[in-house]
């Protein structure tokens, strides 16, 4: 997954490299570098992505909620 920013006519070096690290943290990039830096005990793995997961669906849950209240 390579991300490409491409500077702007009259933007700045530091906006264009706000926008390219915004756009790694979206990604994930950040998240996987930092996973594959150190070791992760299978139980600690698991126990992360326990809880990613159920963040997920509670936020996926507050979203629809929130659409349903809309209409």
């Amino acid at each position: 997954m390579a991300i490409k920013v491409q500077v702007r006519p009259n933007e700045s070096l530091e906006a264009a490299l706000r926008r390219f690290k915004r756009q790694c943290n979206y990604g994930g990039i950040f998240r996987l570098a930092k996973a594959y830096n150190w070791h992760e005990k299978r139980s600690d793995r698991r126990r992360r992505e326990r809880r990613e997961r159920i963040r997920t669906i509670l936020k996926s849950a507050r979203r629809a909620r929130r659409r349903a209240a809309r209409s």
